[in-house]
């Protein structure tokens, strides 16, 4: 009898707990789907922290000396323009003053190409190619409808891109001016206990965001030079905006190691040839795995306080999820998560601190006044 009682004691308990985690998973997916009706504003939100989190030093530099907040956050602003487009520069103008090597040696890889597929084993002729063009024409002239939506859903998708770029900028103008006014405005609008734990969950998270800004930038800065250094001993021109578009694109999870290592192996293939090519092709791919799999989580893991293996598991389970977007925000989630964390294990952990004043002691001979002494705190 008294083993059924505690029987149903515990089923008791396992279904009050599963309950209790049900709701939460069902107020977590709540949640996630109200950010999704938001995200066109919490995007650019994202994008001006993670730009002010980079830029913030600058701001703050100038602010110790004397600048007022509105003129040091404009010439940051100004100065991350002109960084930006420097950036394009550096990479468009080599770019288009080799274009005409570039273009002669697209020929002739097209030539190679077209040789090495009439030869053996593949064996294909020049009337064979010719209506493979032809039916490729017609297949063309026949998704006239889905080409054209397509295009203006490419343009409308640039568009909404300008337009998120642009209030991310402002967001970080003001960001940069009045972000120190945040947390004691805070402070003032919320009540009890939580005028204090909000501000300090909130500036613990900046101080995380800073981190993974800074070693997202320290991996980018380590690829770049790697490859680029690949590059040079392979002698493949364009070196420098190679090196440069390898280091912007490694803030864009996957997709810029992609789109970066492709560049890098066309522009082998067209001036070196198919050998350089493979031989690049496979400096990129040691470089990213060595990158992915060891650079990236050590310092991460160093500077979130996480470690290796969670950020590997991040990364792929905001992939799976989101994608691109969730690649790149898996890691510094997991951050704000573990931060959030570590602050309620802290205040769990810790005992209240009792005030520093007497009791009274009731085994002193009775004076008719209740003797005090002091306690002291807990250590």
């Amino acid at each position: 009898m008294l083993n059924a009682t505690k029987t149903r004691t515990a089923l008791r308990t396992s279904a009050l707990i599963s309950l209790e985690m049900l709701v939460v998973l069902l107020m977590a997916a709540v949640a996630v789907w109200v950010l999704g009706q938001m995200w066109s504003v919490i995007w650019p939100l994202v994008i001006a922290l993670l730009l002010t989190t980079l830029t913030w030093p600058v701001a703050r530099f100038l602010r110790r000396h004397g600048w007022h907040p509105a003129l040091a956050a404009s010439v940051v602003t100004i100065l991350f323009l002109l960084v930006a487009a420097g950036t394009v520069v550096l990479i468009a103008v080599p770019v288009a003053s080799q274009s005409g090597e570039l273009s002669a040696g697209v020929g002739r890889g097209i030539q190679q190409l077209r040789d090495w597929a009439a030869g053996p084993p593949l064996n294909i002729s020049a009337d064979q190619v010719s209506s493979a063009l032809d039916s490729g024409v017609k297949r063309v002239q026949a998704s006239v409808g889905s080409i054209v939506t397509a295009t203006l859903t490419g343009v409308g998708t640039v568009v909404n891109g300008l337009v998120t770029t642009v209030l991310a900028l402002f967001l970080m103008f003001f960001f940069l001016k009045d972000g120190p006014r945040f947390l004691p405005w805070l402070t003032r609008q919320l009540p009890g206990r939580l005028a204090t734990d909000v501000p300090t969950v909130a500036a613990r998270s900046w101080d995380t965001l800073g981190s993974f800004v800074r070693s997202q930038a320290f991996v980018g800065l380590l690829d770049a030079v790697f490859i680029g250094l690949g590059l040079w001993i392979v002698g493949v021109p364009l070196v420098l905006p190679l090196a440069v578009l390898t280091f912007v694109s490694a803030f864009i999870p996957i997709v810029g190691a992609l789109f970066a290592g492709f560049v890098a192996v066309l522009i082998a293939l067209v001036s070196n040839g198919w050998t350089d090519a493979l031989v690049v092709l496979a400096i990129i791919v040691a470089v990213q795995q060595l990158e992915g799999n060891v650079f990236q989580p050590m310092v991460q893991s160093r500077g979130l306080g996480l470690h290796a293996g969670v950020i590997l598991l991040a990364v792929t389970l905001g992939g799976s999820l989101a994608g691109i977007v969730g690649s790149l925000l898996a890691v510094p989630v997991a951050a704000l998560i573990a931060v959030v964390w570590n602050y309620l294990r802290e205040q769990l952990s810790d005992p209240p601190q009792e005030p520093d004043t007497g009791v009274p002691v009731t085994d002193q001979p009775d004076t008719g006044k209740p003797e005090t002494v002091p306690v002291p705190k807990p250590t």
